[in-house]
């Protein structure tokens, strides 16, 4: 589930982000993993693989999609779910590049907290 916002947060230049890399956006309810692909686009992740939490950060991004340095899952960089035989999803976060700074959404920082009522 990927939850949406019109509230953004400038975090960092694009350049900041290696292409094909990723770097950890620290927030008060955990880790959201921030990913580069070889065409610019930026995606933001927790950073936990359903698996075995393993730290996608630092996982190898390769088309639309990391993969877990610890156990090879690969997981949709679009959907946050396991792709291949592999079932999980990770929450997504709104990303993108304006400018040339990535800006994520508000939603991020409710990172680990309880869903309001209503």
């Amino acid at each position: 589930m990927k939850l949406t916002t019109e509230k953004w947060l400038d975090i960092a230049a694009l350049n900041d982000i290696p292409r094909r890399g990723g770097r950890v956006l620290k927030v008060a309810g955990g880790c959201i993993a921030l990913f580069r692909t070889n065409d610019d686009q930026v995606f933001a992740l927790d950073d936990r693989c359903p698996h075995k939490a393993g730290p996608l950060s630092q996982g190898i991004v390769h088309g639309a999609a990391v993969t877990c340095p610890l156990h090879n899952w690969v997981i949709s960089l679009e959907t946050g779910e396991a792709m291949g035989a592999d079932e999980g999803q990770v929450a997504t976060y709104s990303a993108k590049v304006s400018n040339g700074r990535v800006l994520v959404g508000q939603e991020c920082l409710r990172l680990g907290m309880e869903p309001a009522d209503g």
